[in-house]
């Protein structure tokens, strides 16, 4: 039994010295960059992607992965470095893998440069050493932008979903509400810069507040997940509903290799209460008119009595209304006097509320809506000064309804 422990590390001592001396061979630690296979040559600004592996077969005790200065491409990584233990050939390596996504800024033969890994090493003594591997230069051919896409935003993924949310029915709101209104694209395969700029939404009579865009970034194994948030809020100016324009952008789809256009339809907006009008037929309608013959005086005598029972009825109805409305003078509105407070404590929210609260009792007179659209003004534009509340509840309170009108 001894003989065949010393046979077995006669054997592997060589092994062991040869793992640890100061002479490294090159199958020893390899360096490769390997660019995705595709069907297609790559256009200008749309993603290739690459995968850097390392093998080692010896141990290392420090790291570091250079990687070249990329002329003429912008690049993401996708994530950190991932090392793992894997059976190459019957023995345990160490297996580094980093993904990154490239993007090719011009047209041509552009040349991926060397990665090159600095590495300290241990020789026969224990002792450490410095030791640099590098990777070979890999070219990839690339295309100009295709002449169908020149004077538009270029704008290559593999994939782009589009959805158009909104805070509550536009169709339905409350008089005097507004509504937020969010388009979000996810697009696979590019960066937050490579998705169109924000467009500008119009309408014919509608108050559009655009808010900050917003851009995420996601990354993972197949490339970036770039997120992209337009939002504005938008309220009608009148009674009437009003038409937001659709929006429209183009994207390249990298992987069909086509063109396409999205299209955002245009949306009604409106206060609940508004219907849209009927339009008149064009046919016309006979009626057959029946003779008639006048009553004679017990119909009169009856009708009289309706008559004068008529005029009671609405006296009562005038009585009452006035008793109902003692309340709406300002000494004794308990609506008008929390709107007073809410606005010398700048309450501003409050004071809104309060404001359509009255509105909506009392009907909404020109100036009152001009007063609450130069309110909601101030809190929504993003250049606009904070209204002075307490002129605002003195013009909102003085400005009485004369006759009641719809919202």
């Amino acid at each position: 039994m001894k003989r065949i422990w010393i046979i077995l590390l006669a054997l592997l001592l060589p092994v062991m010295a040869m793992a640890q001396s100061s002479e490294v061979l090159p199958s020893e630690l390899t360096l490769t960059v390997a660019v995705e296979e595709r069907d297609s040559v790559p256009y200008v600004r749309e993603m290739v992607l690459i995968t850097i592996r390392g093998v080692y077969r010896r141990h290392i005790t420090l790291e570091k992965l250079v990687q070249p200065d990329f002329d003429g491409f912008s690049w993401t990584q996708l994530g950190p470095d991932h090392w793992s233990d894997e059976r190459v050939d019957g023995r345990q390596v160490k297996i580094l893998r980093r993904r990154m996504a490239i993007y090719p800024n011009r047209a041509g033969e552009l040349t991926i440069g060397s990665f090159q890994h600095n590495l300290t090493l241990t020789d026969e003594g224990d002792d450490w050493f410095d030791h640099q591997i590098q990777s070979e230069p890999v070219t990839i051919t690339v295309a100009p932008i295709p002449p169908e896409a020149e004077g538009q935003w270029w704008f290559p993924a593999r994939w782009v979903r589009v959805s158009d949310q909104w805070s509550n029915a536009p169709d339905q709101l409350a008089p005097g509400e507004g509504v937020l209104r969010v388009v979000r694209i996810e697009a696979l395969g590019v960066t937050p810069e490579m998705i169109p700029p924000m467009p500008v939404l119009t309408s014919p009579s509608a108050m559009i507040f655009p808010h900050p865009e917003k851009r995420l970034v996601d990354l993972t194994a197949n490339g970036p997940v770039t997120h992209a948030f337009w939002r504005w809020t938008i309220r009608p100016t009148n009674t009437t509903s009003t038409i937001v324009e659709p929006l429209e952008f183009s994207y390249f789809d990298t992987t069909t290799r086509e063109h396409h256009t999205v299209s955002i339809s245009a949306q009604r907006v409106a206060y609940g209460n508004v219907v849209p009008q009927a339009q008149s037929g064009s046919g016309s309608v006979t009626a057959t008119v029946a003779p008639s013959h006048l009553p004679g005086w017990p119909v009169a005598m009856v009708a009289g009595l309706i008559f004068v029972g008529g005029i009671g009825a609405g006296l009562s109805g005038w009585r009452l209304t006035g008793r109902d409305a003692l309340h709406r003078f300002a000494l004794f509105d308990p609506l008008a006097r929390q709107l007073r407070g809410a606005a010398r404590a700048g309450m501003v929210q409050r004071v809104r509320r309060l404001a359509h609260a009255l509105a909506r009792r009392d009907g909404l007179t020109p100036i009152r809506r001009k007063l609450l659209a130069e309110l909601d003004h101030s809190l929504f534009a993003l250049d606009a000064t904070r209204a002075d509340l307490r002129v605002f509840a003195r013009a909102f309170l003085a400005a009485k309804q004369t006759g009641r009108h719809p919202i």
